[in-house]
Formats: structure tokens, sequence, C-alpha cells
């Protein structure tokens, strides 16, 4: 760890959207166009390929290959009630803000909104309380402590609260990543006695998640959703579009997270990494 950790902060400096598509294969494209006047083999094949990269990862079939790996490591859960849990815990994800129709507040985006549901579906279930984690992230704007409307996890609790009838027991504001979201929600399981969690969040950002919750001295049955892999492919999932783009980046940035937590573990936890990432 000590030999690998600054060029574990050399790379954590780099921004995120230049390493993940489509804008790392668009910059690849423009070097391959600048190079080629002085090296017209090099710099054809590198926009070449670049460009056939970004048209195949902007498919829903191309991206599948990133994202069916990422899902088959947690399976679904099937039988919730008997998993002997003690408390349900759903990560926040992203937000729309200030929404108009909800009188400017923050509101659940799609995939947070996918997960509240199925954290709905879950308290029904067990009648287990309910913990939201989840704050602004490092890029957001904290707002004042007396308006709670602009936190991703209290946008989350106000959906399961006033659209789906779920109580939430507990609200965790301040985490900016998913370690975080870990040891804050840890804190305030602790409390009340809490060691073992029906966890929610996406299955291809479940792996990670699951090995941050065990680190953070959590017990996690995984209850992943939004299987992205299990929809049917045709000949439309060839054709290039948002979608496919959207999932190959959410899959690669999942990929890297998940090599960059295992790494910043510096090979401890065997066992963590055997429960959550099958090796």
């Amino acid at each position: 760890m000590t030999t690998l950790q600054p060029l574990l902060d050399l790379i954590n400096l780099i921004p995120r959207d230049w390493i993940l598509p489509p804008a790392n294969l668009f910059l690849l494209i423009v070097i391959g166009l600048l190079i080629r006047r002085r090296w017209p083999r090099a710099g054809n094949i590198l926009a070449g390929a670049s460009l056939a990269l970004l048209a195949f990862l902007s498919t829903t079939g191309g991206a599948r290959l990133l994202v069916a790996p990422l899902e088959a490591m947690s399976q679904p859960l099937r039988a919730p009630e008997a998993a002997g849990a003690q408390a349900i815990v759903v990560l926040a994800s992203g937000r729309l803000q200030r929404a108009p129709e909800y009188g400017d507040r923050d509101i659940p985006d799609y995939i947070a909104l996918a997960r509240v549901r199925y954290a709905a579906h879950l308290q029904r279930r067990t009648g287990l309380p309910l913990l939201v984690s989840g704050g602004n992230g490092a890029s957001g704007i904290d707002p004042p402590a007396h308006d709670r409307a602009y936190v991703k996890a209290d946008a989350m609790a106000t959906a399961l609260r006033e659209d789906f009838g779920v109580p939430v027991q507990w609200i965790e504001r301040h985490s900016r990543d998913t370690n975080e979201n870990a040891s804050d929600s840890a804190a305030l399981l602790r409390a009340g006695g809490i060691k073992r969690i029906l966890l929610v969040t996406d299955a291809m950002h479940m792996p990670r998640s699951c090995a941050a919750f065990e680190r953070a001295g959590l017990d996690v049955v995984n209850a992943p959703t939004m299987f992205f892999s299990k929809q049917a492919q045709g000949a439309s999932s060839w054709v290039p579009g948002a979608e496919g783009m959207r999932r190959s980046r959410y899959a690669l940035y999942e990929w890297m997270g998940s090599i960059w937590y295992r790494l910043r573990a510096g090979g401890k936890d065997a066992a963590i990494d055997a429960k959550c990432y099958g090796a």
C-alpha cells in the first residue's frame, strides 16, 4: 500500500469525466487526427479505432459485455423475509435539482427512484426499519442546516414517505462516496444495535458497495436492483444510442471503482473480496 499510494494519489487528481467514455474516446480521436500529419498510419489507426470503440460502446449489446460480468457478481434476493436482516439500507444516487412541479425541491433521478421503489418493496415485505444514505458529493452544494430539500438522502426519504407510504427511520446526509456511505451508515446503525442489513443499490454498483459496507463492519445481504444485462437482446441492441453509452460509462466506472477500492485496501480482507466480488 505504501509504494502504491503516490500513484493512487496521482490518479485521484485526474477528472473522472476525462478517463471515462465518451470524453476519453473523443480525446483519442482528436489526438489521432492531430498526429496523422506527421505519422499518418498511427494517427489513422488511433482515430479509427477510437471511433469504432465509441460506436460499439454506444450500443446496448456492446455495453452488455461490460455490464453482465459486474451484475453476475450478485444475485436477486429471492426471500428477503428469511435473510435474518435487522434493517434496510438504500444508497442515494443522482437527483433532479429544483424540480418546479415539486415546489423547486430536489427529487431523485430515475436511477435513485428505482432504488427507492425496491427499498419500499422490501420494507413492505419485511417490516424492517429503513436507512437512506447519501449527501451531495464532493461537487455538490451543502445546503443550510435548516433546509434539507436539496440533500440526496432527504429527497429519497421524502419520496419513500410521501409517494410510497414507507417510514424512514434514519437519514445519513453527509457521505460523499460509497466508502463514506458505508462508514457513516455503520455508525448510525451500530448505535441502534444493527449488525446485519439488506443493502439496496443497482446490480452494477453492488459488488463495490457490498465490500465497502463489509469493511465498515456490517454483515451485508445483497439486495440489488436494475439488472440491465437481463434485458432481451435484438437487432436494435446493436444500434448506437445514448442508453448504450450510459450503460457502458456506468459499467466502466464501476470496474475502475472496484479496482481502486481493492488497491486502497492493500490486498487485505480476502474473505470480503470473495463474498462481494466472487474472487
